[in-house]
């Protein structure tokens, strides 16, 4: 698992028009918040993909980009996106390279069954490509906002 003050581990991986995305892209001109969601269109992750939706104008006012990641594919983030009016960009982490290099891909219990899958977790780097907060394990409801009051301090 990752720590704050560390350098963010790098990545290009693509988004939902399948156009490469990279954190290089955005050192010395965005912060970003980069988002691990467990998939595409269930309860938690629609909760959180709103809330973050909902507050887009405000992170860019703070120089901050929001990118959401889960493991399912390009196509299944673009109809994501179209059913909800989403307005922040979803990477396709088919491979887990992504989820991999920043430790959410983890073993959880659910109802007494253990599988592998993605913890939700953020990630708020800045513009020199160092993690300024980690949290693992979030809770859907209200985590926008609570990492908007971060961003806002950085």
């Amino acid at each position: 698992m990752l720590n704050k003050n560390e350098v963010a581990p790098d990545f290009s991986t693509v988004n939902q028009n399948n156009k490469v995305i990279k954190l290089s892209d955005y050192k010395g001109n965005k912060n970003v918040v980069l988002y691990f969601y467990p998939k595409d269109d269930t309860s938690g992750c629609t909760v959180e993909a709103n809330q973050f939706t909902e507050l887009v104008n405000e992170f860019s006012k703070t120089d901050t980009v929001v990118l959401g990641v889960s493991k399912d594919s390009c196509e299944s983030h673009q109809a994501f996106i179209d059913k909800f009016g989403l307005k922040v960009d979803l990477l396709a982490d088919t491979s887990g390279e992504l989820c991999d290099a920043y430790g959410v891909w983890q073993e959880k219990e659910k109802n007494g069954v253990k599988k592998m899958g993605i913890v939700r977790s953020t990630f708020i780097i800045n513009k020199e490509c160092m993690l300024v907060d980690v949290t693992y394990g979030v809770a859907a409801d209200g985590h926008a906002q609570e990492i908007l009051d971060k961003v806002i301090k950085i």
